[in-house]
């Protein structure tokens, strides 16, 4: 299954590539020249469509867990001031996708949106210190009946050039379904009560809509 965010890159992609292999075809009759043009081809299109894939995720519901929104690794666990919209100290955590990691946003708690913000800006490396507020990113924050208020960033990266963001103010949402996408490498902060018990540790990597990162006791 492919997120819909890629249907209209694969096409493009595909009729690209199957262009340029006709016209190799065509203007050069060394054998090997033509060969390598269609396997590096047919490798590149692999790997956009490896990107855009959107596997199905059996999310248990539970309003006291908070889920990792995406897949890939943990680079940060902190107390920061959010600014934005808390406007006081949060427990930050932060999940780096690579570009090979499943890129689709998924909610990490259900509830109802009560903020939803989409900022224009840089596009630093999404490891950048930086990059939480000068990067090209979105904002969104659900309440949710047993964990209060939680918001979640999505943050551009070096090579991504566009947030998808699905997310609408006083819209209800089920914990895990399709929040939106990030085209080509990424980030995405998660933003919680200071007195959040979190799940995880350091670099370990999650898979989104499935990993509890935090819990909140009831």
């Amino acid at each position: 299954m492919f997120h819909k965010e890629g249907y209209k890159i694969m096409i493009f992609t595909a009729i690209t590539l199957i262009a340029i292999n006709l016209v190799t075809y065509s203007l050069i009759n060394i054998y090997w020249v033509k060969f390598s043009i269609l396997v590096v081809s047919i490798v590149f299109f692999l790997l956009i469509v490896q990107f855009f894939r959107n596997p199905k995720r059996n999310t248990v519901l539970n309003d006291a867990h908070i889920l990792a929104p995406v897949d890939g690794k943990v680079v940060a666990i902190e107390e920061v001031y959010e600014k934005e919209y808390f406007k006081d100290k949060r427990l930050q955590v932060s999940i780096f996708m690579s570009p090979i990691n499943v890129h689709v946003t998924r909610h990490p708690v259900g509830g109802k949106v009560k903020y939803s913000k989409y900022h224009p800006g840089k596009f630093l490396v999404a490891w950048h210190p930086k990059s939480s507020e000068e990067n090209e990113r979105t904002t969104v924050v659900v309440e949710n009946k047993v964990a209060g208020e939680i918001m979640y960033r999505q943050i551009a990266g070096a090579m991504a050039k566009r947030i998808v963001n699905y997310a609408e103010v006083d819209a209800e949402v089920v914990q895990g379904s399709d929040s939106g996408f990030i085209k080509f490498g990424s980030r995405v902060d998660v933003f919680m009560p200071v007195n959040t018990k979190v799940d995880v540790t350091l670099n370990q990597k999650v898979k989104g809509g499935l990993s509890v990162i935090a819990n909140i006791e009831k």
